[in-house]
């Protein structure tokens, strides 16, 4: 698998052309800033007078009406939510697809699943940051970057891949290497990973811990420690060195623990959960229940939402990361919030 660096990409492929970045939060925020600092010509396209607009004003922008960013750019970026993109490409954006422009996407959700079916005559790439937004920002300020995906969906003047990897190195990406892949494999690999491991399992795998802990009569502040902070001091070993650098870095105890338990927990029934998620994402049962979620207003979503800002843990943990005030600095997320 070739992976590309700064010097496969050249920001000469998109310096003459108008970038559109549509949406202002974690990655269209991260995106349209490290553009614009790597010399490139970018507009933003918002919904006028929201927290989005405000927020773009804050860092300098004149942000446009969706519609007319995508009138004014060559290329076009849409990283407003996936369960809304393809109402805002069809009352916003489609009119303004052109011959000879670029669509592009952070994700391959609404291209894989046919909720946005553009024109045959523009490009529809992807460029995916591997980090949320702020991760993005944050690295590409140091003079580093988190590594990338791109994918070409169509490519009809033979220079997508070109644009893709200039985009890439627009958003500090190639300096830590990108990859190529396809919408397909990156919309089924993205959902899997997120519902079966970094979401839902690990916050599963959190809340599960903290109250076998809490109903066997443990303090909830003792629970909280071992089940939900020590999370960042593992994962931060596995991030730099894998799984066996965190090994190498814990007690025996717990490296013993992890043999003998781990699979307690995590095993062939868990294995086969994951293969019934991956087949929902795989057939389009995933995507088709969340559209049809988003079409009735979101009601299981809100509601499992209400409750899980009620769990006990959050209380415990609001009072216990006040005591530590450290935990502050660097924060990720600092802007107003919808």
């Amino acid at each position: 698998m070739k992976i590309y660096y700064e010097g496969d990409a050249s920001l000469d492929a998109i310096g003459k052309k108008t970038i559109a970045v549509i949406g202002y939060g974690s990655q269209g925020r991260a995106q349209s800033l490290n553009l614009r600092d790597s010399g490139l010509n970018v507009v933003v396209g918002l919904r006028e007078g929201g927290v989005s607009w405000r927020n773009a004003e804050k860092d300098g922008w004149k942000p446009l009406t969706v519609a007319k960013a995508a009138e004014a750019a060559d290329i076009i970026q849409i990283l407003t939510p996936d369960e809304t993109q393809g109402q805002t490409y069809k009352n916003e954006i489609a009119a303004s697809m052109k011959a000879g422009k670029t669509l592009m996407f952070s994700h391959g959700f609404n291209i894989h699943y046919s909720q946005i079916v553009p024109p045959k005559d523009v490009n529809v790439i992807m460029v995916a940051p591997k980090g949320p937004g702020h991760t993005v920002r944050s690295q590409f300020e140091k003079g580093s970057g988190v590594p990338g995906l791109i994918a070409i969906h169509q490519d009809v003047d033979g220079k997508a891949r070109d644009t893709a990897l200039a985009y890439a190195k627009g958003l500090g990406a190639t300096r830590a290497g990108v990859i190529e892949t396809t919408f397909r494999e990156e919309t089924e690999t993205d959902l899997f990973g997120e519902q079966s491991v970094l979401c839902g399992g690990l916050a599963s795998l959190i809340l599960a811990g903290f109250e076998t802990l809490t109903e066997a009569g443990y303090a909830p502040e003792m629970a909280y420690f071992e089940c939900l902070h020590e999370v960042k001091l593992i994962t931060d070993l596995i991030f730099q060195g894998g799984l066996a650098d965190m090994r190498y870095s814990v007690s025996n105890t717990a490296e013993y623990g992890d043999y003998v338990s781990g699979p307690r927990v995590i095993n062939d029934e868990s294995k086969k959960a994951m293969r019934a998620v991956l087949k929902d994402i795989q057939d389009g049962t995933f995507a088709r229940n969340w559209m049809l979620e988003n079409m009735a207003g979101k009601p299981f979503f809100n509601a499992q939402r209400r409750a899980a800002a009620a769990h006990p843990i959050e209380e415990v943990g609001k009072k216990l990361r006040s005591m530590m005030k450290f935990s502050n600095d660097g924060k990720l997320i600092t802007e107003e919030r919808e």
